[in-house]
């Protein structure tokens, strides 16, 4: 390999601490990944990554050469696209998270318009209802429900959805609607585990009246999509985001619950690891990605009791 790949590749398994996660990255074998960083070391002379068999870890002249690579890759893919011309369609491979549900309704949508323009483009999507480290899985853009932690990430906000409590008219006209949220007891509640909430623990208000309900459910399903069929059935109240019910909302099968009560808006953010040089690729990918969920009504719609 030329001393731009073995750079290439020792980047990529620094950033993810992982031969398997910069292998990922790039589309090599981890086998592969492991020979290029042991051929540069030998090049260099010197110990780049420490490795035992659970963590690498960059060393301290590993972490100089890093910064350096980085650098220099930089350059030149910059002087790649200006060569190209400013105007030339990006080329490659992306690899996509987001959340499951998420992903299905809001995101392979705009997968699907952005393969079609960019037909030298190419992109594998992991929809998961976790939060996924790109870095240490060698993924290049994430979209994210929530407040973000501290992070070396570029965040850009997209839109923002909410918590909202739902269920069928026919239900509700049944056993009554709720006014309180300790109203709730008299119900049948629906939980769900997906995700990184807590299904039992129900937050309603904000700030120093912020309130928790601990809900006591008669069914608890590990995936938002089934939940919501439960409420569309008339089962009982289900408690999900604003985006998973939106169309059903306005087609009169769900009717909101509590909406004077609902906590704060989520934010949605589109994350990527490459700063503000990004490449090619990646700054259109994110462009048409936050361009598109913006325009979206379901994720920009203002809370209720706000002006």
């Amino acid at each position: 390999m030329d001393r731009l790949t073995l750079m290439a590749i020792f980047v990529a398994v620094a950033e993810a601490q992982s031969f398997a996660g910069g292998a990922r990255r790039l589309g090599l074998s981890a086998p592969a990944a492991t020979r290029a960083v042991a051929a540069l070391e030998n090049r260099l002379g010197v110990k780049l990554l420490s490795r035992t068999t659970r963590h690498v870890r960059v060393t301290d002249a590993g972490q100089r050469y890093l910064e350096d690579a980085k650098r220099i890759i930089h350059d030149v893919d910059e002087a790649d696209e200006a060569a190209a011309g400013i105007n030339a369609a990006p080329r490659g491979q992306l690899a996509v998270t987001a959340p499951v549900l998420f992903g299905k309704l809001h995101v392979i949508p705009g997968i699907v318009e952005y393969l079609q323009r960019f037909p030298d483009m190419e992109i594998s999507a992991m929809f998961l209802d976790r939060v996924v480290n790109l870095l240490e899985e060698g993924l290049d853009v994430g979209i994210r429900i929530g407040e973000l932690p501290d992070s070396s990430m570029r965040a850009i906000r997209a839109g923002q959805v909410r918590w909202v409590l739902c269920a069928a008219p026919a239900y509700l006209e049944e056993m009554g609607v709720p006014q309180l949220p300790n109203e709730l007891d008299r119900h049948c509640l629906i939980t769900t585990a997906a995700g990184s909430w807590s299904a039992a623990e129900w937050k309603f208000g904000g700030g120093e009246k912020t309130q928790s309900y601990k809900a006591r459910s008669r069914l608890c399903i590990s995936s938002n999509d089934a939940a919501i069929e439960a409420a569309v059935r008339g089962l009982g109240i289900a408690r999900v985001l604003s985006y998973q019910i939106a169309p059903l909302l306005a087609a009169g099968q769900l009717q909101a619950l509590l909406t004077a009560h609902e906590p704060p808006a989520l934010p949605v953010h589109v994350l990527h690891r490459e700063g503000r040089h990004a490449s090619a690729k990646v700054r259109t990918f994110v462009d048409f990605m936050v361009e598109k969920l913006r325009a979206d009504k379901a994720l920009n719609a203002m809370q209720p009791g706000t002006e």
